[in-house]
């Protein structure tokens, strides 16, 4: 059973989603549903998906998790809770409370403060996240990923998954600074990385899954196979591609893999990592 452990749904006229005014995001701007989703899923033989959340807002988490209940095929969901609420164990309670929530996000990657996660009040909530076994998306670039180390420190048990390989600048070939911050936080123990997004971050009119080929292989030399996981990013990868192209290149840049390491990338470590049924 293949899992895209990371897709998105929108819809701009029940959600206001401010990141959509960025230069270049126009064909993003219109509802994305599950119904635009099933057939492409068919398509590509996937099974599964989990839904992440694409803007702060408690409203948006329980329309994503009344999608989820309505499609079978979504199988869990990645929402956001306000990691600065002194209301956040009442939140969590009410999110708990639904069979697919699966987990939380934060955009770190839009904070004004890169040292954002290790706030103490951050910090905190965090440790909230951890007694209640609940993972946490890393929404991050390379510059933030110095930061991990001390997050992994504070909360030793916390289930961490970075998403979109940290987003390197694959476009400008950004690769060694990257690279070394990547291998720290490969290191560090409970750390998944999501094999995501990077389509979007090459050029997106003339990519090839050549382009993708070092940050894959580097990705998965430093994690294993244990800890990686396939993503689409879908509908964000339609700026550069289709659906169907976020898979095989994936799978073009990978390389041959053997059937028990490509059975936990497509599919099983997701299913661990996020506890799905």
């Amino acid at each position: 059973m293949i899992v895209d452990a990371h897709q998105h749904f929108w819809d701009p006229d029940r959600f206001h989603y401010s990141w959509m005014n960025r230069e270049g995001l126009q064909p993003l701007k219109r509802s994305f549903l599950p119904e635009d989703l099933r057939p492409l899923l068919s398509a590509a033989a996937v099974e599964r998906t989990v839904i992440v959340q694409a803007i702060s807002s408690a409203g948006e988490a329980q329309w994503l998790l009344g999608l989820a209940s309505a499609n079978e095929f979504l199988a869990g969901v990645v929402t956001w809770a306000d990691l600065r609420s002194h209301e956040l164990a009442k939140d969590l309670d009410k999110l708990q409370s639904h069979p697919k929530f699966k987990g939380v996000r934060h955009q770190i990657e839009d904070e004004p403060d890169d040292a954002w996660m290790v706030r103490s009040d951050v910090l905190e909530r965090l440790g909230e996240l951890e007694r209640r076994d609940i993972p946490y998306d890393l929404l991050v670039h390379t510059r933030h990923m110095k930061y991990i180390p001390r997050v992994r420190e504070r909360c030793p048990r916390l289930k961490l998954v970075v998403d979109h390989i940290a987003k390197p600048r694959i476009a400008a070939r950004e690769f060694e600074e990257w690279a070394l911050e990547m291998e720290r936080v490969a290191r560090l123990p409970g750390i998944w990385c999501k094999l995501s997004g990077m389509m979007t971050e090459a050029k997106w009119d003339s990519w090839t899954a050549e382009d993708l080929r070092p940050y894959v292989q580097h990705v998965v030399n430093q994690f294993g196979f244990d800890r990686v996981m396939f993503g689409s990013d879908w509908p964000v990868c339609i700026l550069a591609g289709t659906y169907q192209q976020a898979v095989e290149s994936l799978q073009q840049a990978l390389g041959p893999v053997p059937e028990p390491q490509a059975r936990k990338l497509w599919g099983e470590n997701a299913r661990d990592f996020y506890h799905l049924d």
